[in-house]
């Protein structure tokens, strides 16, 4: 497994993994809402690193580096609790200067409870149109 900056190659299979993931992830959400051009709307201006496997990616974390924010952090169902995320999450803290910051809806009951793992603490919880978010802080 390796991390890298996103390449020109990555795009088809992110856009399907990043639909794919957003569908399973948010069940309690319409999932007509996602569409499969939605990764690079999301993703530009940002740092993007992939996590692949065999010149696969299986996973990404997209970054605002202006305010080292994690935008967005997916990994393929196949490869979660594989250590995939750690990798992600250890590149994009390298990339970056503590503190890092991120939201995480609250019944992503899987995501948050990773994030705990990890040391994210709770700064604030708040309303989002898809429900309440939990804003996370690593310092």
């Amino acid at each position: 497994m390796i991390i890298r900056e996103i390449k020109n190659t990555d795009f088809d299979v992110l856009r399907k993994l990043f639909l794919k993931e957003r569908q399973d992830t948010f069940f309690w959400l319409d999932p007509t809402e996602f569409k499969l051009d939605d990764f690079e709307k999301h993703i530009k201006g940002e740092l993007v690193l992939v996590a692949i496997d065999q010149e696969i990616p299986v996973g990404f974390i997209s970054i605002w580096m202006p305010n080292n924010f994690i935008h967005h952090f997916y990994v393929d169902q196949k490869y979660q609790g594989k250590g995939v995320g750690t990798l992600l999450l250890n590149a994009a803290i390298q990339k970056t200067l503590l503190p890092i910051t991120l939201k995480c809806l609250k019944e992503n009951t899987k995501a948050v409870a990773f994030y705990r793992k990890k040391g994210f603490i709770e700064k604030e919880i708040g309303p989002s149109e898809h429900g309440d978010y939990i804003l996370f802080e690593l310092m």
